[in-house]
This record gives C-alpha cells, sequence and structure tokens, in this order.
C-alpha cells in the first residue's frame, strides 16, 4: 500500500496525468511547447509538475549545451509504461463529458488529445 499511496500522492494532484500524456504524445518535447498545450496551467506548476515527474523517474530531461540553451522532456521507460496504463483512464473521463446532468460540460478549448 505505501507504493500506491505515493503513486496516487503525485498522480493525484491537477495537471499530472495530463502532462504525462502530452510529453508521451510528442515523444521529446519542449518546455514551451507543453506550456501552450496544457491550456491553463501556469508556467510555475508546470515547472514544479516537471520536477516532481523526473524526481519519480518518469520524465527524463535533456539539457543541450546549445546557445541559447535548449531543453527536451522525455517519458522515461517508467514513463511509458505509466502512460500506457493511464490512457484507458483518460478516454474513459472523456466519455463521462456531458453524461452527467449535474456537471457542466468542458468547453471544447480544454478537451485533451490522446495519441496511442
Amino acid at each position: 500500500m505505501c507504493a500506491l499511496d505515493g503513486t496516487m500522492d503525485l498522480l493525484g494532484k491537477k495537471w499530472v496525468l495530463f502532462t504525462i500524456n502530452a510529453i508521451g504524445n510528442h515523444g521529446s518535447v519542449r518546455f514551451k511547447e507543453l506550456y501552450s498545450e496544457l491550456h491553463g496551467i501556469s508556467p510555475s506548476t508546470l515547472s514544479s509538475i516537471l520536477r516532481q515527474l523526473e524526481s519519480h523517474g518518469i520524465v527524463k530531461r535533456m539539457s543541450y549545451a546549445e546557445i541559447p540553451p535548449r531543453v527536451e522532456y522525455s517519458l522515461s521507460e517508467n514513463g511509458l509504461e505509466l502512460r500506457k496504463a493511464i490512457i484507458p483512464l483518460l478516454v474513459w473521463a472523456s466519455r463521462q463529458d456531458g453524461y452527467s446532468k449535474m456537471e457542466k460540460s468542458c468547453d471544447p478549448s480544454q478537451y485533451i488529445k490522446v495519441s496511442f
């Protein structure tokens, strides 16, 4: 149960699943691309999530010694396995939009892209 608690603490945070999915959609992606894809996230929140995912071994951060400096993010092997596990959840959740009369339907600009 301890491993599950830690995993749920991380995955239960807003934007984490979307960030993992977005990185997986691209394979390798720069911060600015992620930020523009995740509508509504703040730069500081995205930075924090990326640091947390990196510290848990889910995301790899590659720095390139160029001018200007370039940093790209990709999923580790562990992150790729996690993404495979969460895609069904994301697909299921997307089907729920508008099903409940008590819930307001999402703005179409808030939908996420799930690639297999």
